[in-house]
C-alpha cells in the first residue's frame, strides 16, 4: 500500500489582463482630455510642428471612422426602427407623442436661449467687426432643405452622406415592408442582421473614443490656443449655461412631473451616452450607446428601436435651438441688425421644424445658415463662429443626446409601458464591451 503524500497542483497563473486593473472608461476619456491639453500645450508653445500634425491626424482619424458607418447605420436603423413599430400597441399614438415632445422641448431650449442671449448681448464688446466674416461654402436655405429632401438617385446620399434623404429612402422602404407584410420578412432579416454588424463595428470605434479624444481636443488646443476664447467668452459661456440648464434643469424637471421617475438616476443610466457624445461631437456616431442606455432606463426596446434612431436625425436641443438663438443675436451685434420679436419667433420656428437639417452630425453649420437665411442676417456671419465651433459642439451633442434619451422616457412613462423597476435599478456604469458576448454590454459598477 503506498504511502507517498499526495501531490498539491500548482496554483493557476493569473492572466496578466487580470493583474492590470481595469480603467473605467469615464476615466479613459477624462484621461484622453487632459493628456489632449496638455500635448496641445505643447505643440503649440513649443512649435513642435510633428506633435501638431500627430494631434491632428488621430482626431481626424477617429472623426473619419464616425463617419464611415454614418450613412449606412442611419439607412438600416430607420427601416428597422419603423417596422419594428409593428410589433408595438398603438405604434401610430407613440410616434405622434414622440414628435410632439421633440417639439415641445426644443422651443423650450430655443427660449433658454433667447432669453440668455438677451440678457447678455454676447457680441457686445468682442472687438469682432463684419470683415472678420466670411461666407461659408455650403449654406442652407428652406427650398435647399424642401427640394432636397428627395434624392436625385440612391447612390449619392451614401456617397455625399446626406443624412436627410438617407432618412427619407429608409422611411419609404420601412413603410413599404409594412405594407408588403410577410413577403418582405427576408429583407427585414437581413436588414436586421446588417444593423446588428455596423453597430458592432461602430462599438469598436467607440473604444477608441480617448485617443480621439486626446487628438481632437489636443489640435484644437494646438491649433488656436486661449487667446481665442477670450473674444468669444461670453457667447462661449452662454451657450454652455443654455446647454446646461436644459440638461439639468428643464429635462429633470420634466421627468419627475411627466414621467414622474428620479431624475437623478436618469443621469446614473444615461451618463455613458452623455459622455461619449460630448467627445464624439456626433449624435449618430453615438447612437448605439444612446439606444442601450434607453433600453437599460427601462423604455421598451421596440418602442426605443424607433424613438432613438430617430432622435438622433431629427432631436437637437444644443445644435438647432440654443445654438442657433444664441448666434443669431452674437451675429446681430456684430452686423448692426436689429432683431424684433417677430424675428425671434422666426427663430423658434426654425428651430423646431428644420432641426433635420443638423443630421446628427458634428457641426451645426447648416442649420445655423438656414437660421440666418430666414431672418435676412449676413452669412459671413458664420465665419466669425467657425473657429470656436469644436469647443462649442461637445456641449451641444451632449445636450442633444440626452434630449434623445429623455423624450422616450416621457412618452414611455404617459403611456404606462415603462418598466419603472428597470428604470431605478439602471447602474451608472461605464461603456464596456464583452469579449465573445453577441452584442456590447455595461460593465456592473
Amino acid at each position: 500500500m503506498s504511502t507517498e503524500a499526495p501531490v498539491k497542483k500548482p496554483a493557476p497563473e493569473k492572466r496578466l489582463g487580470s493583474l492590470i486593473p481595469k480603467v473605467p472608461f469615464w476615466a479613459q476619456i477624462l484621461l484622453g482630455l487632459v493628456l489632449g491639453i496638455l500635448l496641445g500645450w505643447i505643440a503649440r508653445s513649443g512649435d513642435v510642428g510633428w506633435l501638431l500634425t500627430t494631434l491632428d491626424k488621430i482626431g481626424a482619424i477617429f472623426v473619419q471612422l464616425l463617419k464611415l458607418a454614418v450613412a449606412p447605420l442611419v439607412f438600416f436603423a430607420i427601416l428597422v426602427s419603423i417596422t419594428n413599430l409593428r410589433k408595438v400597441n398603438n405604434a401610430a399614438r407613440l410616434a405622434t407623442r414622440t414628435l410632439l415632445w421633440f417639439m415641445i422641448t426644443s422651443l423650450v431650449a430655443v427660449a433658454i436661449g433667447l432669453a440668455i442671449g438677451l440678457l447678455t448681448n454676447p457680441g457686445a464688446g468682442t472687438g469682432l467687426t463684419p470683415k472678420d466674416g466670411a461666407k461659408p461654402e455650403e449654406a442652407g436655405s428652406w427650398l435647399d432643405f424642401l427640394t432636397g429632401i428627395v434624392p436625385t438617385d440612391v447612390i449619392t446620399p451614401f456617397t455625399e452622406l446626406n443624412v436627410l434623404q438617407i432618412v427619407f429612402m429608409a422611411a419609404v422602404a420601412g413603410i413599404a415592408a409594412l405594407q408588403l407584410g410577410e413577403k418582405a420578412q427576408p429583407i427585414l432579416t437581413l436588414s436586421q442582421s446588417v444593423l446588428e454588424l455596423l453597430q458592432k463595428a461602430l462599438w469598436w470605434v467607440i473604444r477608441l473614443a480617448p485617443l480621439g479624444t486626446l487628438g481632437l481636443i489636443g489640435y484644437a488646443i494646438a491649433t488656436y490656443g486661449w487667446d481665442l476664447t477670450a473674444k468669444y467668452a461670453t457667447f462661449t459661456a452662454d451657450v454652455y449655461i443654455g446647454c446646461a440648464l436644459v440638461m439639468f434643469g428643464v429635462y429633470p424637471l420634466l421627468l419627475a412631473t411627466v414621467a414622474k421617475v428620479n431624475p437623478l438616476q436618469f443621469f446614473r443610466g444615461a451618463w455613458p451616452a452623455i459622455q461619449l457624445a460630448f467627445v464624439s461631437r456626433s449624435s449618430v456616431g453615438t447612437m448605439p450607446v444612446t439606444q442601450k442606455v434607453t433600453e437599460r432606463l427601462g423604455v421598451p426596446k421596440e418602442y426605443a428601436s424607433f424613438a432613438v434612431p430617430f432622435g438622433a436625425t431629427t432631436k437637437m436641443d444644443g445644435c438647432a435651438a440654443i445654438y442657433p438663438a444664441l448666434a443669431a443675436i452674437f451675429i446681430a451685434e456684430i452686423f448692426g441688425v436689429h432683431l424684433g420679436i417677430g424675428d425671434y419667433l422666426l427663430i423658434a420656428f426654425v428651430s423646431v421644424i428644420g432641426s433635420a437639417a443638423t443630421a446628427g452630425l458634428t457641426g451645426a453649420t447648416v442649420m445655423l445658415t438656414l437660421t440666418l437665411s430666414t431672418l435676412g442676417l449676413p452669412l459671413e456671419g458664420v465665419g466669425l463662429l467657425l473657429a470656436i465651433d469644436p469647443v462649442l459642439d461637445m456641449m451641444r451633442t451632449a445636450t442633444n443626446v440626452a434630449g434623445q434619451v429623455v423624450c422616450p422616457l416621457l412618452v414611455s412613462g404617459r403611456e404606462g409601458i415603462l418598466d419603472r423597476d428597470t428604470y431605478n435599478s439602471a447602474s451608472a456604469s461605464p461603456v464596456d464591451v464583452v469579449s465573445g458576448a453577441h452584442e456590447p454590454e455595461f460593465a456592473k459598477a
